[in-house]
């Protein structure tokens, strides 16, 4: 069986494993993304990006990591 995935862009997380707040910041990443379901939205709405990326910045200047946001 094959499923096709519309074309949709992601935000690609990266934080050192080492760093002392990374299951910390993972948690509320994750966060985001239940919240934004609860919405009754999904990580595939050609909104997710805009939709997030604020709070996405915010938790960035919390916690150490990078991101970028790349077409799929």
């Amino acid at each position: 069986m094959k499923a096709r995935i519309p074309k949709h862009r992601e935000f690609i997380i990266e934080i050192d494993e080492n760093y002392e707040k990374a299951d910390e910041c993972w948690e509320k990443l994750q966060e985001i993304m239940d919240e934004y379901k609860k919405q009754g939205k999904s990580v595939y709405t050609k909104t997710f990006i805009e939709d997030n990326e604020d709070k996405v910045k915010a938790l960035q200047e919390i916690y150490e990591f990078n991101y970028t946001i790349e077409e799929r």
